[in-house]
């Protein structure tokens, strides 16, 4: 059996070399590093993928998070409502930009923001909501957008996570996350989805005008060399980056269902099991359907019920098998954003995630044997130690 990784990019790469490397060969001899054709290519190709009318990329996910909410025109003190279970950088930004985040629990069969909590948390305030598609899976897009607009809100996707995810209106109409939202921002860090060499990032919107806004933040606040008009940043995405991703886009939606794939193996090898809860996709359907959408499976987590997580991790470990916990503090208890505001109460949910989530290797080039050997380790310690 070949060694487990937690991400495979090496086996991705080699599938697809005689794509990549020609196209990364292109900005080498064009010497258009920054900004170049490349660029402009899979913006355009990434544009006409999602159903978007603007993708203006960035150097990298948090800068475009960053980004979006400048081209928004938030002031200091402006609340921003997000989750309480996600990565840091979703509230590293609002921080940053003198905002003041406002965090809440998430749902606890889909780890989304919990729209009930979202409408609590509203004040006079606040401004503008963050819905994370954590993990993969799409946040309740239409109950929120429902909230938005009933409290004259914008809401910034978070869809580092998601990029390819379907989300179905109440209508039956399909879009693209990260293509519902007044703006949303995605990473291109390696590990994701749709990953580069290094770091990358974009902003999309379907706003005309905010979209002019945030091509002159992203360089610099210009529009016209020397010229700058709004306060902006340095955050590009280099044309090599650009040429991986546009080699790698086609690629998506075949990775992607891949992942859906490796999830219903695993799912499948956990059928059923007292003390362990598998994903699924919506966040009330049973399991993973044949016609799943709606997750990306970005991370494959189990949500472990009278299980010693910390154990099994050590365990799994112990027979080179990596495992992520994704994520062991929540923002409300990190140090940078405490606040005197919060009640524990108010986190039940996110407080018990924090303790029994663990998410098995999740990539394209998981094999068969690969994923029965990481089943049997984790039910022989499940079962062992019950």
């Amino acid at each position: 059996m070949k060694k487990i990784q937690m991400v495979d990019l090496q086996g991705q790469y080699a599938k697809i070399k005689n794509v990549v490397d020609p196209s990364i060969q292109e900005v080498m001899d064009s010497a258009a590093f920054i900004n170049g054709p490349k660029v402009h290519q899979f913006q355009k190709n990434l544009e006409d993928y999602l159903g978007v009318k603007h993708v203006i990329p960035c150097a990298n996910g948090t800068d475009a998070l960053q980004i979006a909410m400048m081209g928004l025109g938030l002031k200091p003190g402006d609340e921003v409502i997000t989750a309480d279970f996600t990565f840091a950088a979703t509230v590293e930004v609002i921080a940053l930009l003198q905002l003041t985040p406002v965090l809440v629990d998430v749902d606890p069969i889909s780890f989304n923001i919990d729209v009930d909590a979202i409408e609590k948390a509203i004040t006079p305030k606040t401004k503008a909501i963050v819905p994370v598609h954590l993990f993969g899976l799409a946040a309740e897009m239409d109950a929120i957008m429902a909230l938005a607009k009933k409290y004259n809100l914008y809401v910034i996707e978070d869809n580092a996570q998601g990029i390819g995810s379907d989300y179905t209106h109440k209508d039956g109409s399909k879009a693209k996350t990260g293509a519902i939202g007044h703006v949303a921002s995605t990473s291109f860090f390696p590990s994701k989805n749709l990953g580069c060499y290094g770091d990358g990032g974009a902003i999309f919107t379907n706003d005309d005008d905010l979209a002019h806004t945030i091509r002159g933040i992203v360089n610099h606040g210009m529009y016209k060399r020397y010229h700058h008009d709004v306060v902006g940043v340095n955050s590009r995405l280099d044309s090599i980056q650009a040429a991986v991703l546009d080699a790698k886009l086609p690629h998506l939606d075949t990775y992607n269902n891949t992942r859906r794939n490796t999830a219903r193996k695993y799912s499948e090898a956990f059928k059923n099991h007292p003390k362990i809860v598998t994903p699924s996709g919506k966040t009330r359907c049973e399991g993973i359907c044949d016609t799943c959408d709606c997750h990306v499976f970005h991370q494959y987590t189990l949500n472990l019920k009278d299980v010693d997580r910390d154990g099994l991790v050590a365990h799994l470990q112990s027979n080179n098998i990596p495992c992520g916990v994704y994520y062991p503090i929540p923002l409300h208890n990190q140090k940078a954003y405490q606040d005197s505001r919060y009640n524990e109460d108010d986190f039940t949910v996110t407080n018990q995630l924090v303790k029994s989530v663990i998410s098995l290797p999740m990539h394209t080039e998981l094999d068969d044997e690969q994923i029965d050997f990481i089943t049997t380790k984790v039910l022989d310690f499940i079962n062992t130690n019950s």
